[in-house]
């Protein structure tokens, strides 16, 4: 399956099941963490560096921006989309969720920094994504099943994609994003405009201040 021709593709075993596997036990250890936190207010609702459960995309379900463990997915899974996209990527971010029950991902194309994207299984129930090759709106879809390891390459902001109800009880997904690197703004993107990986989305814009040695 070509990427140039359908702007997607499937990468079985992009990393390791067991690699898939530490990353997922990780992040439902971090999503513990966060619960425990938050109900004994030693945190706000809205201290992103735990994750948060107030995503606009899927209410409710935790996730997590530019966590670190994601970002450095982000940093090693670039030499293979690089590899089954033919093209340079700049590092835009990284965005993970455990998804529960009942929970649905409408239609919908992602914004500039997530131009080159893949969404990459971690582990917990199976649950398919959807995409509709066309880059039209409105489609049928294409149903695309994912093990953990596997990944599924996307041109994210040409292709509608989507997920319908799950049915499962939890789905742990890490989506990692990218610009392709000859873009007249990647440069002024790179990170998501943030001064380095794994800090939060409020820095964006921010400069790296170098200490003193």
């Amino acid at each position: 399956m070509s990427f140039k021709k359908n702007k997607y593709t499937v990468l079985k075993n992009a990393i390791s099941k067991d690699l898939a596997n530490f990353v997922y036990k990780y992040f439902l250890n971090k999503r513990e963490v966060a619960r425990f936190l938050l109900d004994s207010k030693y945190i706000s609702p809205f201290t992103e560096y735990f994750g948060v459960w107030n995503d606009h995309q899927v209410p409710n379900t935790y996730s997590h921006y530019a966590d670190i463990v994601m970002e450095t997915l982000l940093q090693e899974v670039k030499p293979v989309m690089e590899k089954h996209t033919g093209l340079k990527l700049s590092e835009t971010y990284s965005y993970a969720r455990i998804y529960k029950q009942g929970d649905i991902l409408a239609r919908h194309k992602d914004r500039y920094s997530c131009e080159i994207s893949t969404t990459l299984n971690l582990g917990g129930d199976p649950w398919p994504i959807y995409l509709d090759p066309t880059g039209k709106e409105g489609q049928a879809g294409i149903k695309v099943d994912l093990k953990p390891g596997d990944m599924l390459i996307y041109s994210g902001c040409d292709l509608e994609h989507w997920r319908e109800e799950f049915k499962g009880k939890n789905c742990g997904q890490v989506f990692l994003h990218y610009n392709k690197a000859n873009s007249k703004t990647a440069k002024e993107n790179y990170l998501d405009k943030r001064p380095l990986l794994g800090v939060p989305a409020w820095f964006k814009g921010a400069k790296l201040t170098k200490s003193k040695k």
